[in-house]
């Protein structure tokens, strides 16, 4: 059988396969660690964390968990922004031989307590912000315990005693009562050891929950291996072979909570003993100075991001002379956002492509090699991809035609928690249907030519439909509805739902986006509202998104 045609596509250094280790995620700190003890694994407004220390404090929660009960294969769940904390319990739960559960922050009630009773995780840690909504919820899960902690717990000490008067002023502080079954993260810490505990791992056990939003509307809770985890880990480590053991500085912007942030910032960097520079969010004019200031060499992010930089008006004064090489993902990449950004940085951006369930970068474009515009790139080492025909998913078919991409590797899932079907429908015969409509040219690469059926790309984060047309349908003045993505400057696109009210019934704008904004996480609400008399329909009644959606693109060519 002859070599597949995109390995000629490999740069110098990146090999067609991988020798990987009998490791679990854990391995990549333990080696950091023993390599480079005093190392900056994690700087934070200024406050570094060595290795060693990140080593035995992540311990030392690992220890908290399971003083607290927590016991093998039990799931755990973050629900935290890019702060040390996150970090340290990312790698304490998984030396408790716990499972990671992590919750997106800007999930609201309904989405928080459909995701903790799905995966029945009995402890929670959070920032003290999100306390609120989840004492709400906790009666209704399979919640025991809450670890609260705060922003301020790991600032250098100047920021620390500021940080109070700023927060008040914000309307940012809380004040909560730490007594069983609320515990405090510090406290926690200190009445515990910092010996590694002695619970075995393996590394087909399942180490993440990973949720993401399924084409159904319902959430599911994609099951990543440490094998899973590490494959990808090193996969990228490889692909990026201009990068050096402990010397490379990452920008850790993307959310630790998405997979793709996990991998390729927090995990990338403590394979390789980098160090981090945690940023709890995204503002064009702080990463810019952290760059400078941290002489950053890393940047992973979201095109959305790398407009914000290409128009922040003072860009050309800062110094990104430092940094190497740039991924954009989770969404495409257009060619005057990553000229303007290579011209203002020297530094390769390129476009990369990967889903939740391949843990998750599965094709990227080479880091010096040839690149295409508008190409994902070729498959990364020891990955297959094929494109098959969409009707029955088992004929591969020839270069430049449209099909379904489908893929195979080490990184892929073992399947969807406690969903059989679901899983069955996805994985077939050892490949993974993504669902997405691409191509194949004829040296190897691929591109992507439509989305999952109905999904919005909003911001970088995955909508689908079905969710807010269901949250939409509960208003009582609502007779029909739809929700489409439309093209947006500065996002991929941007949610408008077509509203049908009953008969009689009358409405604002500002009455049903404030229904959203209850129950939905701030991504997700809509923004515009069109109330129409009817939605357009097949003979079956199916509602013609693709009508509604060339309509919009129609009145935008006038």
């Amino acid at each position: 059988m002859s070599d597949p045609v995109w390995l000629s596509q490999y740069e110098s250094g990146v090999p067609r396969n991988i020798e990987y280790p009998d490791w679990t995620i854990v391995r990549f700190l333990l080696e950091s660690a023993s390599q480079f003890p005093h190392h900056t694994a994690i700087s934070f407004y200024g406050r570094p964390i060595t290795y060693r220390e990140l080593d035995n404090v992540s311990n030392q929660f690992a220890q908290a968990l399971i003083g607290l009960g927590v016991k093998k294969e039990d799931r755990v769940a973050i629900m935290l922004p890019n702060i040390p904390q996150t970090v340290i319990a990312y790698f304490g739960i998984l030396k408790a031989g716990a499972r990671i559960v992590h919750v997106n922050p800007l999930y609201v009630e309904r989405e928080l307590e459909h995701q903790i009773s799905d995966s029945k995780s009995t402890i929670i840690i959070a920032l003290d912000l999100f306390y609120e909504k989840i004492r709400n919820v906790k009666s209704k899960t399979s919640l025991q315990s809450i670890i609260v902690t705060g922003i301020r717990d790991y600032l250098p000490t100047i920021l620390r005693f500021l940080y109070p008067i700023k927060a008040k002023k914000n309307k940012q502080w809380v004040e909560i009562k730490k007594v069983p079954p609320v515990y405090d993260f510090w406290q926690l810490l200190k009445e515990a050891t910092s010996e590694h505990p002695n619970i075995k791992n393996k590394p087909e056990d399942l180490a993440l929950l990973q949720y993401t939003g399924g084409t159904t509307g319902v959430s599911k809770g994609v099951m990543l291996s440490h094998t899973n985890v590490v494959a990808n880990t090193l996969q990228c480590q490889y692909w990026m072979t201009d990068l050096q053991p402990g010397q490379e500085v990452f920008i850790g912007v993307l959310p630790y909570f998405h997979v793709y942030g996990m991998s390729t910032s927090q995990n990338l960097a403590i394979s390789l003993g980098g160090t981090q520079v945690l940023l709890p969010r995204f503002q064009a004019d702080e990463v810019l100075k952290a760059i400078e200031k941290h002489r950053a060499t890393v940047f992973c992010g979201i095109q959305a991001m790398f407009i914000a930089i290409n128009n922040h008006p003072r860009a050309s004064s800062f110094d990104l002379s430092s940094l190497k090489v740039c991924m954009s993902g989770a969404g495409p990449l257009h060619a005057e956002v990553q000229k303007r950004f290579e011209d203002l940085t020297g530094a390769k951006l390129i476009e990369g492509y990967g889903l939740t369930e391949s843990a998750p970068v599965t094709h990227c474009n080479p880091c010096r090699g040839t690149r295409k515009q508008g190409s994902i790139g070729v498959p990364f080492p020891d990955t297959s991809a094929r494109i098959v025909d969409i009707e029955t998913g088992n004929e591969t078919v020839s270069p430049g035609n449209i099909g379904e991409l489908i893929i195979s590797g080490p990184q892929v899932m073992a399947g969807y928690w406690n969903q059989p079907e679901e899983t069955k429908n996805t994985i077939r015969d050892g490949w993974l249907y993504t669902g997405d409509s691409a191509k194949m040219d004829e040296d190897g690469f691929f591109y992507i030519v439509d989305r999952k059926k109905d999904m919005i790309k909003s911001g970088g984060e995955n909508v689908y439909p079905r969710e807010l047309e269901e949250v939409l349908f509960r208003h009582p003045k609502i007779k029909d509805v739809v929700v489409v993505g439309l093209p947006h400057s500065l996002r991929d696109e941007a949610i408008k739902a077509y509203v049908v009210l009953k008969d009689g019934e009358h409405a604002t704008d500002a009455e049903i986006l404030n229904f959203c904004r209850e129950n939905l996480a701030k991504f997700k609400v809509p923004r515009w509202v069109e109330f129409r008399a009817a939605l357009p329909k097949n003979l079956v009644g199916k509602v013609l998104r693709r009508t509604l959606r060339e309509e919009e693109l129609a009145k935008k060519k006038q």
